[in-house]
């Protein structure tokens, strides 16, 4: 077990920069103050090639502090878990796990674990795991179950905030994405002071099909990144991608489940396909304090300050940019990677992909600092 492999530089040293928003410093998830991920990387032999990483939405306890939550399902084929209750009652009290198809009652137990071992927890008799999947079996022996539970815990008691390694790590160890090794990537967005000056981060685990394009350009075409099709489902037309966009905007659910929506419009900026055995989910929550479900709140009538609907529309941007470029970068980061049966999942191209995109400029693409 290792923390992580290796990382490429992002798709913004390269000066790839989807959108007109700035980032923030870090251009990660952590960019929204009081969000932390962890990560736990599995490398067994020549077989095990998966993980899980860890996002948690503040640093208190999360069970008696929740957060509101929104849901968007581009295509439902997945095992997200805990999703009802979000759809229902708007809102996370636990951290978000992304792991495997397979480990998921796993995740959900180390969730259990975690929350009912809180200070201030002590009575608790009902929790809501929120754990998410992708479907690492074309790299990763996914029916030996060799995440465990303590394994999970590691990712969740790692979480901090920071700086973010993506790439082939976490939850993104095992995953192929437009026929090329993906994994983990993040991105952030920071609206201007006369818009509220919030911040937009997104993090993903990138697993699935569709032909690459960036800055508008089907890159993957001409790369033969859609090549793959002839080859396992796993590699090539299906496969999964959660998403999860934090904000320190103080919105209402409905108007997180609004925000989360934008993201499958980022997603559908890269050339996804969103195929029939696709599972593309996209979970959004605000870490404001000012809108979280406390105990008392959730006990008496208040008054919350949440932004209106028509305040929203620049975090909606935010929200496609920072999904289109941490989908870039899960790409970029990621370095070639061989597993499961000699399966092996290539790193993308970067130099014939940006000599695609000098004989075809869109946007900027030109030296530039992460």
């Amino acid at each position: 077990m290792t923390e992580f492999v290796s990382q490429r530089p992002g798709a913004r040293t390269y000066g790839i920069v989807p959108g007109i928003l700035p980032a923030g410093p870090l251009n990660a998830i952590t960019d929204v103050a009081g969000v932390r991920v962890g990560h736990v990387t599995l490398l067994q032999g020549d077989s095990i090639r998966t993980g899980a990483t860890a996002i948690l939405p503040h640093g208190g306890n999360l069970y008696q502090e929740r957060v509101p939550a929104g849901l968007a399902v581009g295509n439902g084929f997945g095992k997200l878990m805990g999703a009802t209750q979000v759809i229902e009652l708007g809102e996370i009290e636990t951290p978000l796990v992304l792991t495997n198809t397979l480990a998921v009652p796993r995740a959900a137990e180390a969730i259990l674990d975690w929350v009912l071992s809180q200070p201030g927890n002590e009575e608790v008799r009902s929790v809501n795991p929120v754990v998410g999947e992708t479907n690492d079996g074309y790299l990763n022996d996914i029916r030996r179950r060799a995440l465990t539970v303590r394994h999970i815990r590691q990712a969740i008691g790692s979480a901090r905030n920071g700086s973010v390694v993506e790439g082939v790590v976490g939850a993104g160890t095992g995953t192929v994405a437009f026929g090329w090794k993906g994994g983990i990537g993040t991105s952030s967005r920071r609206l201007p002071i006369d818009l509220g000056g919030y911040t937009v981060g997104v993090l993903v685990q990138s697993n699935f099909g569709g032909v690459l394009q960036v800055l508008g350009i089907p890159v993957g075409r001409e790369l033969g990144g859609n090549r793959v099709r002839q080859g396992p489902a796993s590699a090539g037309t299906a496969g999964s991608i959660l998403i999860v966009v934090a904000t320190d905007a103080p919105l209402s659910d409905r108007n997180l489940t609004r925000l989360a929506r934008r993201g499958l419009a980022g997603l559908a900026r890269t050339g996804a396909d969103m195929s029939d055995s696709s599972g593309d989910y996209v979970i959004a929550f605000s870490t404001a304090e000012g809108v979280r479900r406390t105990a008392e709140r959730r006990a008496a009538l208040t008054q919350i300050p949440e932004l209106p609907n028509a305040l929203a529309s620049p975090l909606f941007l935010a929200a496609i940019e920072a999904t289109e470029e941490a989908i870039y970068n899960s790409l970029f980061c990621a370095v070639t990677t061989v597993g499961y049966q000699g399966h092996m999942a290539r790193e993308l191209p970067v130099d014939e992909l940006l000599e695609r995109l000098v004989e075809r400029p869109v946007g900027r693409c030109g030296p530039q600092g992460r």
